[in-house]
């Protein structure tokens, strides 16, 4: 099966790719093995140098790296330098701090020494999606070689030439063939790859659906696994905001990357007091926007990474306003070439309606209205998800209340949800288990050993 890259600006077919056969996965996954029992043995000062080279060539090529998202998946090309930066950033985060995060924890006990030993535990697969096609993988990529592991990745398809580059970042770095490799095949193929006895973990960032397989197998062979899975991320503001600098970030947060993040802004559940004045101020924000060539520097919103995403996102529009939600501004395909979606937004949304509670993955805003925190919270929580939680507010009360009761894996006071290498991240509920980045992420992928001596 030939795996395409199509721009999903022009729909021009870019590239096409043979899939790896059953004697070429095979042959990754001997490779893997090999490289990880010399790759466990290395100081952490090695793989520290390697992961500073791999930072340096991504500075230095990031306009190339950041042409190739954009021609792959649609998003704009500053958003895409960002996005290299951000690979470096975490590339120098854990070859900076990796072996503190590692190290030994002694603990006093009647024993003559006893402590924790955090060891690497072999080839980690890593399932990965589309919509951060550098920045998803380079956040367990980074941590998993400072460790002492080694990865398989198995990227979207329909970005191959994200994939590749990838590996051959870490192999220019220095890191030995082997230690990071793609493998380029469709997801018929990850089942095999998870049962095989030598690979020891898998990690998964992409839909809900793919994440109950992808659990479902690895927990079948007793196998640890990672899941960031999608959110319907609350936006909470109240009266005592800075209500312009909420628009701006809202705005920010429920656009960024064409719309198409887990952790983006999408449900905006407003106080009353101050709805109508959000409500003005966010129309005109999003029909001021932009939506054109991802390459042009005064291009706010690029097309949607598939056509399918187009029909989808605009499938559930379509049904909740069908169940009573009013389209406010914007909020359909745009027609011509390329997978174009106006942003938009709606408000007035019934619980039957979709778009109340499932993800909508595209610069779609949805407005709710309530009268006290409280009543934000409950319906911030009235959903299977809880990846990540905003709130605006200089009450510090209801800072208190809002970091105590909303059921995500993160909240942001007067900022957008956002992820950190310096900080842990991930979700709840159906949004997933486990966490990435911080010293939780470089360890969940450790045989987290306990050693004692006999006094």
């Amino acid at each position: 099966m030939a795996i395409k890259s199509v721009n999903p600006a022009t729909e021009e077919i870019l590239k096409e790719f043979q899939e790896l056969n059953e004697q070429g996965l095979e042959q990754a996954i001997q490779k893997a093995l090999a490289a990880f029992k010399v790759h466990r043995l290395t100081s952490f000062e090695d793989r520290a140098a390697k992961m500073q080279k791999a930072a340096d060539i991504l500075e230095n090529k990031k306009e190339t790296y950041a042409k190739t998202m954009t021609a792959e998946m649609g998003k704009t090309f500053k958003s895409a330098i960002s996005e290299v930066e951000k690979c470096a950033l975490v590339c120098r985060h854990y070859a900076d701090h990796a072996r503190d995060y590692l190290a030994p924890r002694h603990i006093k006990t009647e024993h003559d020494w006893s402590y924790v030993e955090y060891l690497p535990i072999g080839p980690v697969l890593a399932v990965m999606p589309w919509n951060f096609p550098l920045w998803q993988v380079f956040r367990f990529a980074a941590p998993a070689l400072m460790a002492g592991n080694v990865g398989l990745l198995k990227h979207a398809s329909n970005v191959p030439q994200c994939a590749i580059l990838i590996q051959d970042v870490f192999e220019e770095a220095g890191f030995d063939t082997g230690c990071f490799q793609t493998l380029l095949i469709g997801s018929k193929k990850v089942e095999a790859v998870i049962q095989d006895h030598r690979i020891r973990a898998v990690t998964l960032t992409g839909s809900e659906g793919a994440g109950r397989a992808v659990a479902a197998q690895a927990g079948e062979h007793i196998k640890k696994s990672v899941l960031e899975l999608g959110g319907s991320d609350p936006f909470i503001v109240m009266p005592s905001a800075n209500l312009e600098d909420a628009l701006d970030k809202g705005l920010t947060g429920r656009t960024m990357n064409n719309g198409q993040s887990c952790i983006a802004a999408k449900r905006f559940i407003i106080h009353a007091d101050i709805y109508e004045d959000f409500k003005q101020g966010f129309v005109q924000r999003f029909e001021n926007l932009k939506v054109g060539d991802p390459m042009e520097d005064t291009t706010d919103i690029g097309p949607l990474a598939m056509k399918q995403g187009v029909d989808d996102l605009d499938d559930l529009v379509e049904k909740s306003v069908s169940a009573g939600a009013t389209k406010i501004c914007g909020a359909h395909p745009i027609d011509g070439t390329g997978y174009y979606y106006q942003p938009g937004i709606l408000e007035n949304i019934p619980p039957n309606a979709p778009a109340y509670e499932e993800e909508l993955f595209g610069p779609v805003a949805l407005l709710f209205k309530v009268q006290t925190l409280e009543e934000a919270i409950e319906l911030a929580n009235k959903t299977r998800f809880g990846l990540g939680a905003a709130i605006f507010t200089n009450d510090e009360n209801e800072m208190k209340q809002a970091i105590r009761d909303l059921d995500a894996g993160s909240t942001f006071i007067n900022h957008i949800v956002a992820s950190d290498p310096r900080l842990p991240f991930g979700g709840v509920k159906a949004s997933g288990y486990g966490r990435e980045l911080a010293a939780e992420g470089i360890r969940e992928f450790t045989n987290i050993k306990t050693v004692v001596k006999a006094a």
